[in-house]
């Protein structure tokens, strides 16, 4: 295993979920059902699954296209639904 490269995925993705919206619904499951064992095992499967396709999405598309693409791409797409968010268009 690549150490350096699992620290800087788990980093990135820890951070990034941290204050994600699904963090407050695995809150708001958790207090509405009062089962939280229920709630984060039905969390824990669905990020399994979504990084699951995520990944191999992203192998993937990079068998053709550049990585550089993938990532410009993505940072296109972030910055639009940031800005259509601003102007509260969604």
């Amino acid at each position: 295993m690549e150490w350096k490269v699992f620290a800087a995925t788990f980093a990135a993705v820890f951070f990034a979920e941290l204050a994600d919206k699904t963090q407050l619904v695995g809150i708001g499951m958790a207090a509405k059902t009062g089962r939280p064992l229920t709630v984060w095992f039905g969390s824990v499967a669905a990020y399994i699954l979504v990084t699951v396709i995520s990944v191999f999405l992203g192998a993937l598309m990079a068998r053709f296209i550049r990585p550089e693409m993938i990532r410009y791409f993505g940072a296109s797409l972030f910055i639009l639904v940031g800005a259509l968010m601003l102007l509260k268009v969604i």
